[in-house]
This record gives structure tokens, C-alpha cells and sequence, in this order.
């Protein structure tokens, strides 16, 4: 009986200092991450601000240009269901190549699983968003549009030095906000000059599921802020544009060729 109380002890001891080996394997994340990454080109050749100052481009009216200066703003990035669905996150990014991390964003609102056609936002601020002091962080970046051309913010600053018509390099500010208009009184009316950008998918969409960290990117090509519809003189209009109507309903419209949908990735 001694002998057979022993076993029984020695067993309990091994039993109890026996372990189920560890699960390894990894298990996946059930937060789900969406980013949005902006790259800028110039007709296929990526820009970076080491770009700034020194390489030379030439715009579809045939005129030599740097630049000097890329900054930007979306807002209201709104992702498209397959099945006419749409996820709207909100916000706004401003976008600056002097500051690479800034063309980075993600959402803080997490994207529902699901297959998504088309990524859309707004250029700038529509005009229920564009109120004049309202956004800290944009005060202090200088970002306001002056009240007397309408007021709220910019929506780009595109500056850099161009080849004139006399060969001399000259400056240009190629400025875009709100659209003022001078009445006949002297006096302005303001028009929103906003604009929706919608990017389809045409290779079938792409599929966010669960504990993804999906990378979308947003390609803008310079160039066509001077080519598409409208072509564009520096020599005709190159400073002075913020109060000018005319050009900013121009930059409007060529403003909506200038995005295309690029890569999309999971990490």
C-alpha cells in the first residue's frame, strides 16, 4: 500500500509540472487599418521636395519651370461599395512635400470588411467645412484664404520659377481657393470652388477584410494642372491668381484630371 501511495505522488508531481506546449502560432489583429498615401508626379516622374529648386520641367504650353513649394488639401475621403454602399471617414489631410510624414493618412475611423470599387474626397473644403479661423492647425500653418476674396482656406499652394517670354526665370504662385467674383459695384461675391475627385478601380475592386493594414495609394500629376482642358500660360497668368475668378474657376477645372488611383497594398 506504502509502495503504491508513492506512485500515485510521483505522478501528481510529474502531471503538475507537465505544461501544454505554447499555441506559435501568430494570430491575426482584428483591427482593421486603412492609409491613404499621396504620391505627386510629373507626367510619370515622381516629385519629391529634393526635387525643389533644380530639376527642370516642361509644361504642355512648352514653357520651362522648378518648383519650389507643393501643398495641399483633401477632405471627406469616402470609400464606394460594390453594391452602391459608401463608408464617408470625415477629416481632411493637408498634404506638404516639405514634410514627407504629411503625405500619410489614416483615418481614424476604422473601414467596415467588405469590397470596395472606388475611393472618392473633396479638393479643399466644400463649403459647409471651409469656415475662416475654424481648424487650429491650419492657422497655424498659414493656411487661410484672405476674408475679402472670400475667406476660409486654401486649397493649394503650387509656387516655383518659370522661363518667360523675355528668357528671364520669373516666379509663379499658382494659389487655389474659393472663386471671388467683382460686381459691377466694385463689390465681390464668393463662390465655392471646391471639387469632388471620384478614382475608380477598373481591375474589380479591392477587398478590406478583417485585421487588414491596407495601404491605398493617390497619385497627383502635376503636369495636368497646365494641360487638361484648359492649357495653361504661366506668361498670361502667373501671380495675382487668389482674386483672380477667372483663373481660379480654370485651375478648377483642370483639378479634376489630376488624380489617379494607384497602388493598393496589405501589410
Amino acid at each position: 500500500m506504502k509502495k503504491l501511495i508513492i506512485a500515485l505522488s510521483t505522478l501528481a508531481i510529474i502531471s503538475s509540472c507537465t505544461k501544454e506546449p505554447a499555441d506559435l502560432t501568430p494570430t491575426k489583429s482584428t483591427e482593421t487599418k486603412t492609409n491613404f498615401l499621396f504620391k505627386q508626379y510629373y507626367d510619370g516622374a515622381e516629385v519629391t521636395s529634393s526635387d525643389f529648386g533644380t530639376t527642370q520641367y516642361t509644361n504642355a504650353k512648352g514653357t520651362m519651370h522648378t518648383i519650389s513649394k507643393l501643398q495641399y488639401l483633401v477632405s471627406n475621403i469616402t470609400l464606394h461599395k460594390v453594391d452602391g454602399s459608401e463608408v464617408n471617414l470625415g477629416g481632411y489631410n493637408l498634404i506638404d512635400l516639405d514634410l514627407p510624414l504629411s503625405r500619410y493618412y489614416t483615418p481614424m475611423k476604422e473601414i467596415p470588411a467588405g469590397t470596395y470599387s472606388a475611393v472618392s474626397f473633396t479638393f479643399g473644403f466644400d463649403e459647409s467645412d471651409n469656415i475662416t479661423g475654424e481648424y487650429l492647425d491650419l492657422n497655424a500653418a498659414s493656411w487661410a484664404w484672405p476674408m475679402m476674396i472670400g475667406g476660409g482656406y486654401h486649397f493649394m499652394k503650387f509656387e516655383g520659377m518659370f522661363m518667360d517670354n523675355t528668357s528671364n526665370m520669373t516666379g509663379f504662385a499658382f494659389h487655389n481657393g474659393t472663386a471671388s467674383r467683382v460686381n459691377s459695384d466694385g463689390s465681390r461675391t464668393a463662390e465655392p470652388n471646391s471639387f469632388r475627385v471620384k478614382l475608380w478601380d477598373y481591375e474589380g475592386g479591392f477587398t478590406i477584410e478583417e485585421g487588414d493594414n491596407t495601404t491605398i495609394d493617390i497619385n497627383m500629376n502635376l503636369a495636368e494642372w497646365f494641360k487638361n482642358p484648359i492649357t495653361w500660360s504661366l506668361d498670361d497668368m502667373h501671380m495675382m491668381l487668389m482674386p483672380n475668378y477667372q483663373a481660379q474657376k480654370m485651375m478648377n477645372q483642370n483639378g479634376r484630371s489630376v488624380f489617379t488611383l494607384g497602388f493598393i497594398s496589405k501589410n
